[in-house]
C-alpha cells in the first residue's frame, strides 16, 4: 500500500498548521511528489517574520508639558508612543494635548492616533470601541427639563437592561449581526440585546446645557458599544495575537494586528462598522426617548465617535481618545464635532482640516494628568464638600446616588490648557459651546454593589458568631 503524506509530514518540516494543510496535502499525494519536489513546492507556504521597525515611524508631538506634573505624563506618554511606532505595519502617528498614559511602554495612550498599512490593530482602538458623543438640539426648552427627562429614560451602571425595559432592537441591524463571524454567538447577540440604550460608568456621562450661540438647549451623551464592543474587542486580540505569532514575534502583544487582506481582516473591519451602527442607535434611543417624554422634536443633531478605526484608502487610522475632524472619516457627517473637557467646562463645537500635525484628528477631551487613584488620595476633606465645592451652580447628579470624586472637574487636566494647545497647533476652529447646566454620570455604584453588601452581611454574621 502506497504510503500517504500527511499534516505531520509537513510540521515535521518546520511549518506551523495553517488552513492551507488540506489543500497542499491533497496536491502533494495527487500528484506524487517526490521529498524534493514537495520541499520546493513547500516553500510557498513559507511565513516570513516581520522584525520591528528599525527606525521609528514620524511622529507628531501636538503637546507639551506646563507643569512638573504635565512634564512626567509628557514623557511618559512620548516615550510609549516612540516604542509603539517600531511596530511594523506604523506609517506615522500623532499624540492630542489630552493624552494621558493607558498601560505599558508600547501601549497607545489616550489621545494617540497610529496610522497602520494594510492592518487593524484591536489594541490600539481598545474595550471600548466606538467611543462617541452625540449633540441633539431640544430649541428652548428648559434645561431642567430635558435633565429629568433624561434622567428618567437612561440608564448607567454596570449590566443592561431586563427584559422589560429593553428598547426595540432593529430587525436590519440583528440581520448583519448575525452574518458577521466575530460577532455571531449568543453572548454578543445577548449583550447587542440587554445594552441598548445604556451608558455604563467610568467617564461616560449625560450633559445638558445651552448654545452659547443660540441659547438653545442641548442635550450630549457621551459613551461606547458596552459589552457588545468589548466581546469583539476580546475575539480581534485572540484572532490579532494568533497572527503575531506566526508573522511577527517581536511585536508586542498590545500592538498585535489582523492583516486586512485575510478573511478575518475582512470579517473583523465589517464587524467594527457593525459595532459602530450599533452604537449611533445607543445614543439616538435615548435622546429620542427623552425628546418623545417631553413630547416634543429635536430642531438638530450631530455626532462624532472618538475611539474608533478609519480607513482612507490601505491606510488604517487608530484614534484612541482622538475625535475626527477631516469629513472623510465619517460617513454620516451631519455637523460639526463634539469635545467634551469636564461636568463644570463647556462642550466645544469645533469644525477643522487635515494638516501634518494633526493627520485629521483633534483631541477628544481634557484627558488626565494622574490616575483615579492618585488624585482620590491627593483630595482632603469629606466627599460631599469636595462635591459641592466642585459643583457650584450645577445640577451634577450620580445615577448610583454616590459621589464619584475622580470624574470630578479636578480630576481632568487644564481645559483653558487643552483649548490653547488646540489653537497652538491647529487642532480645530470652536464655532460654539454648549455652556454647561447639569449632567448624569454613574458614579461610585460599587460602593454598595449587591456583592460588596453581601461580603459586609457575612462578616457582620461571622463576627456576631465569635459573641
Amino acid at each position: 500500500m502506497e504510503n500517504k503524506f500527511t499534516g505531520k509530514e509537513i510540521i515535521a518540516l518546520g511549518y506551523k498548521p495553517g488552513k492551507w494543510f488540506l489543500e497542499a496535502i491533497a496536491h502533494i499525494n495527487d500528484n506524487k511528489l517526490s521529498e524534493q519536489e514537495t520541499i520546493v513546492y513547500l516553500k510557498q507556504f513559507k511565513v516570513t517574520t516581520i522584525d520591528l521597525l528599525e527606525k521609528p515611524a514620524d511622529l507628531k508631538i501636538n503637546i507639551k508639558a506646563e507643569n512638573d506634573i504635565e512634564e512626567i505624563n509628557v514623557n511618559s506618554v512620548v516615550k510609549s508612543m516612540a516604542t509603539l511606532m517600531k511596530t511594523p505595519t506604523i506609517v506615522n502617528g500623532a499624540i492630542m494635548p489630552d493624552a494621558c498614559p493607558t498601560g505599558p511602554e508600547g501601549t497607545v495612550p489616550v489621545g494617540g492616533i497610529v496610522v497602520a498599512k494594510n492592518a487593524i490593530h484591536p489594541g490600539m482602538h481598545s474595550a471600548d470601541i466606538c467611543c462617541s458623543v452625540m449633540l441633539t438640539d431640544f430649541g428652548k426648552t428648559n434645561p431642567k427639563a430635558v435633565l429629568d427627562a433624561a434622567h428618567s429614560v437612561t440608564h448607567f451602571g454596570p449590566g443592561g437592561r431586563d427584559r422589560n425595559t429593553q428598547f426595540r432592537f432593529p430587525s436590519d441591524l440583528l440581520a448583519e449581526i448575525e452574518a458577521n463571524p466575530f460577532l455571531n454567538n449568543q453572548k454578543s447577540i445577548s449583550a447587542a440585546r440587554s445594552h441598548l440604550g445604556t451608558q455604563g460608568d467610568g467617564n461616560h456621562f449625560l450633559f445638558v446645557g445651552k448654545s452659547k450661540n443660540t441659547g438653545n438647549t442641548m442635550l450630549i451623551t457621551h459613551h461606547g458599544s458596552r459589552g457588545f464592543g468589548a466581546n469583539l474587542y476580546s475575539r480581534g486580540m485572540k484572532i490579532a495575537e494568533q497572527f503575531r505569532k506566526e508573522i511577527s514575534p517581536q511585536t508586542l502583544k498590545q500592538n498585535a494586528w489582523i492583516p486586512f487582506e485575510t478573511e478575518e481582516g475582512k470579517a473583523y473591519w465589517e464587524a467594527l462598522q457593525i459595532i459602530r451602527k450599533w452604537t449611533k442607535k445607543n445614543h439616538e434611543v435615548l435622546h429620542d426617548a427623552t425628546l418623545h417624554k417631553l413630547n416634543m422634536q429635536s430642531e438638530n443633531r450631530f455626532w462624532n465617535e472618538h475611539n474608533f478605526v478609519f480607513k482612507d484608502g490601505d491606510l488604517f487610522y487608530h484614534a484612541k481618545g482622538a475625535t475626527p475632524l477631516d469629513a472623510k472619516f465619517m460617513p454620516d457627517i451631519t455637523g460639526p464635532r463634539l469635545i467634551p473637557l469636564n461636568m463644570s467646562e463647556p462642550v466645544l463645537i469645533v469644525e477643522g482640516k487635515t494638516t501634518k500635525n494633526n493627520l485629521g484628528f483633534a483631541p477628544h477631551g481634557a484627558g488626565r494628568n494622574v490616575s483615579r487613584t492618585q488624585h482620590r488620595k491627593s483630595k482632603t476633606g469629606t466627599v460631599s464638600d469636595i462635591f459641592k465645592e466642585e459643583t457650584k451652580n450645577l445640577d451634577v447628579r450620580f445615577f448610583s446616588n454616590e459621589i464619584d470624586i475622580t470624574e470630578l472637574p479636578s480630576a481632568y487636566k487644564n481645559a483653558a490648557t487643552v483649548r490653547n494647545q488646540m489653537e497652538e497647533f491647529g487642532l480645530g476652529n470652536i464655532v460654539d459651546e454648549v455652556l454647561p447646566y447639569g449632567c448624569i454620570m454613574a458614579g461610585n455604584w460599587q460602593k454598595n454593589a449587591p456583592w460588596k453588601n453581601r461580603r459586609r452581611q457575612d462578616k457582620r454574621n461571622r463576627n456576631n458568631g465569635k459573641d
